[in-house]
């Protein structure tokens, strides 16, 4: 049976299309999809715009259910799915941050040319493969107690600085500074906790990775060279989250939201929407809950940072002052804020779950980098392994559309499942370093599901969100090396 979603969708203009209220009664807001038509058929493949429409019934939301050209079928809200609800009258909902609470990416900058780093490329990636503790249940080297770990929810990046794992200036190009004011953690159960004590500085399994990457294109010279970037550089991605500390706090709430919906008369037309109201003790607890996640990430990502330093520093031989290797930007895919936003001219407080979307304020904007401040935030797109990942900037037409928000990356269109089916691991590696890009993985089954077939096109996903006027491109990167859980 075809999963091929039919419902009906309205042109708006090239890079816009409506899911009107009448599609499906109950809907508070019409959805909105950012895509070139020539991704559609891709979007369509799946339930995710029954989803976007199902978003759509909140108490709460206002504007539009949002869909980014990333989009793809998820638990509750689709991966890909923006949705603000009104702090007076809303709910707050796990399914629109999904499991992986600030699954996020960074990207680090370096002075290294890539003709100096290709013919070590491949001695590189294995001692960081080698160094970095990756896969399903990994441990890292850091051995914490229940008050240390509680410390690092508390302080995110910053517990990592203070131990001297980065500087204040990985704070400043941390989205929040690297933490989240108002987190909980005596909110973080028991076995949570368990989960979370051996894994900070650990990179995970899934779509985690870290991947060095050489400039190929520059598009804004002036941008790009006042956040240091040339062609031929070197900079490192890495894209990890919250590891099973996350997950756990989202797998213990949603049996507490769905009594919430019972108790506070909510009804939705899909179960994992399950949600309570934003004023509720269920819905602040969540949200206390869920920042104690967040930087909880904010540490791991600036651990790995560290260790990703120190690996080019025994590889090279130089220190990482010497290479430069300064953070150019930290952001969030998977976490939901409390924001003020202009709704039908009015500026109201509203929550915003950016579910797999990257949040994308304009220039000027008081909480992104001094930086960033003339020409917008910096937004980090990757592609995966053999495919290309962009730097963008946000414009002032995303704060006014889709609350400062835009897409994370390529998006899924094969299941893992599917991309195991169609790929063998092995066959995928040597191909991969036929094009001169070095993997390693904790097994080939886990680099099968990552193959780059199973995901969008990034070309179009980048045009789409450029297209539509949310972002502006920097630069394009190609990858040299990856390693993966």
């Amino acid at each position: 049976m075809s999963n091929q979603w039919k419902g009906k969708i309205n042109k708006i203009d090239d890079y816009r299309w409506e899911i009107p209220c009448s599609y499906k009664p109950g809907m508070r807001v019409p959805g909105i999809i950012y895509a070139k038509e020539k991704m559609l058929p891709s979007i369509f493949a799946d339930q995710a715009l029954e989803q976007v429409a199902n978003v759509a019934f909140l108490p709460g939301i206002v504007k539009y259910s949002i869909g980014m050209p990333d989009i793809h079928w998820g638990y509750g809200f689709p991966i890909g799915g923006v949705a603000a609800t009104n702090v007076e009258n809303g709910v707050i909902s796990p399914g629109g941050i999904g499991f992986d609470i600030n699954c996020g990416v960074r990207m680090i900058k370096t002075n290294i040319e890539a003709k100096e780093i290709k013919p070590i490329m491949e001695k590189l990636v294995t001692q960081l493969f080698s160094d970095i503790p990756t896969g399903i249940g990994s441990k890292g080297k850091l051995s914490l107690s229940e008050r240390e770990l509680k410390k690092v929810m508390e302080k995110g990046s910053k517990w990592a600085v203070e131990r001297g794992f980065g500087t204040d200036t990985d704070l400043e190009f941390t989205e929040e500074n690297g933490a989240l004011e108002g987190a909980d953690p005596d909110l973080v159960n028991q076995k949570a906790i368990n989960r979370g004590l051996p894994q900070v500085g650990t990179l995970g399994s899934g779509n985690h990775f870290i991947e060095v990457q050489e400039v190929v294109e520059v598009f804004d010279e002036k941008v790009a060279n006042k956040l240091g970037l040339y062609m031929g550089i070197v900079t490192v991605l890495i894209h990890s989250g919250s590891r099973g500390l996350g997950h756990q706090i989202t797998t213990d709430i949603l049996p507490v939201m769905k009594k919430a919906m019972n108790k506070y008369g909510i009804s939705v037309p899909d179960q994992q929407l399950a949600c309570a109201p934003l004023s509720s003790l269920e819905g602040k607890q969540y949200l206390s809950a869920m920042k104690a996640a967040a930087n909880y990430a904010w540490a791991n990502r600036q651990c790995l940072t560290n260790w990703v330093r120190e690996v080019f520093e025994k590889v090279l031989k130089r220190s990482s002052s010497t290479l430069s290797m300064s953070l150019i930007y930290d952001v969030a895919h998977n976490i939901a804020k409390i924001e003020k936003h202009k709704v039908n001219g009015k500026e109201i407080m509203v929550c915003v779950h950016r579910k797999g979307a990257t949040r994308a304020f304009p220039p000027g904007h008081p909480q992104i980098p001094a930086l960033h401040r003339d020409f917008g935030q910096v937004i980090i797109i990757p592609g995966d392994m053999g495919t290309a990942s962009y730097l963008l900037y946000a414009t002032p037409r995303a704060m006014e559309e889709t609350f400062g928000s835009t897409c994370h990356g390529a998006g899924r269109v094969w299941s893992r499942s599917e991309a195991k089916r169609r790929i063998k691991g092995v066959e995928l590696r040597n191909r991969l370093e036929a094009e001169g890009i070095i993997v390693r993985a904790q097994g080939m089954a886990t680099l099968a599901e990552e193959t780059p077939e199973a995901y969008k096109d990034i070309e179009l996903v980048v045009d789409s969100v450029v297209g539509a006027g949310l972002a502006k491109k920097i630069a394009k990167f190609r990858p040299l090396g990856v390693i993966k859980g």
